[in-house]
């Protein structure tokens, strides 16, 4: 067993993983996970650099992640730190890089579209290999905060695209009012605003990538996650009944007209809701819905594993090297 340190630094989130992996046997044993909604891309589609506030977030929830490896006894250079949408777009990604640099010594990969393709379908499908149970191939979707990856393949990728829709550039896109508060529930003009661009942005993914010859939609990221908590009626978010449930398409369809006819508070009440994705979980469900429809899928198999279990084989496997 090789122990290994993950860290993925999103639009929306940043996340942690310790685990114990074993590339002969294909095992990944979790030692701690942990989440934080930090908001680094508040604003960046808007103004084109990280936010004071928001790098603090950010760097505060790294101070505790470098405790917690630490805890672990993660060996030196077996931590890898990957950032995506929001810090490839940002002008002073320095700033950040510099930070984290500080805090954890290791510098954050600011990875591309295709990248982070490739890890989240690693982390999504390896576990499925060998299983009779999931058609191949695979279409996995891993919808973001500011980016969506869509990437087919068997055992390994065939074809794989980044477009940069994702439920945080949305929302801040189209819902956002210049004081900061968000329009709620959204008007009829701002969902139709909204699903032209999704659909566009479809329309550059299907470019790539195969999307409706596909046997098998895994869905990755908070957004599925939560609708797939929703669809279970979980009275709280729990990843062992989420992690590889079965939405239908019309599930889905039914949850996301729901959110968009309920109030901020209304959102809240739900009991699996993160508090940090009360506000952008509307416009990701409109992507999940759009996607769905368009690679006429039946239903999404939702995976708790991704880009950050694909970092952590990265480094178990040396594929990576710090």
């Amino acid at each position: 067993m090789t122990r290994v340190a993950a860290i993925d630094c999103g639009t929306n989130s940043i996340r942690l993983l310790v685990a114990d992996a074993d590339p002969a046997t294909g095992e990944l044993r979790d030692l701690h996970r942990a989440m934080r909604v930090v908001r680094l891309g508040q604003g960046v589609d808007r103004t084109g650099r990280l936010a004071p506030e928001a790098l603090e977030r950010t760097f505060d929830a790294c101070r505790a992640y470098a405790r917690l490896i630490e805890e672990h006894g993660v060996p030196a250079g077996k931590l890898r730190f990957v950032a995506t949408s929001a810090s490839r777009d940002a002008s002073n990604r320095e700033d950040f890089a510099r930070g984290v640099r500080e805090i954890l010594g290791v510098d954050p990969e600011v990875i591309t579209g295709e990248e982070e393709a490739q890890l989240s379908f690693t982390g999504a499908t390896r576990e499925l290999t060998g299983s009779d149970t999931y058609e191949k191939p695979y279409l996995v979707v891993d919808i973001g905060g500011g980016s969506m990856e869509c990437v087919v393949g068997e055992d390994a990728v065939a074809a794989a695209r980044s477009v940069d829709i994702g439920c945080v550039r949305m929302t801040e896109r189209h819902l956002t009012r210049e004081d900061g508060t968000v329009v709620d529930p959204p008007t009829a003009a701002l969902v139709a605003a909204i699903e032209s661009d999704i659909e566009r942005a479809l329309d550059q993914a299907a470019e790539t990538v195969p999307l409706s010859e596909a046997r098998t939609l895994v869905g990755l990221a908070g957004t599925v996650t939560t609708i797939a908590a929703i669809s279970l009626d979980l009275q709280e978010y729990d990843s062992a009944a989420i992690h590889h449930s079965r939405v239908s398409y019309a599930s889905v369809s039914a949850i996301t007209d729901r959110l968009l006819a309920s109030t901020h508070a209304e959102r809240a009440a739900i009991p699996a809701m993160h508090p940090g994705r009360v506000d952008v979980i509307t416009s990701g469900a409109l992507i999940l819905r759009a996607l769905m429809r368009r690679a006429g899928a039946k239903e999404v198999v939702v995976s708790e594993h991704d880009i950050l279990d694909g970092i952590g084989w990265s480094v178990a496997e040396d594929g990576h090297r710090p």
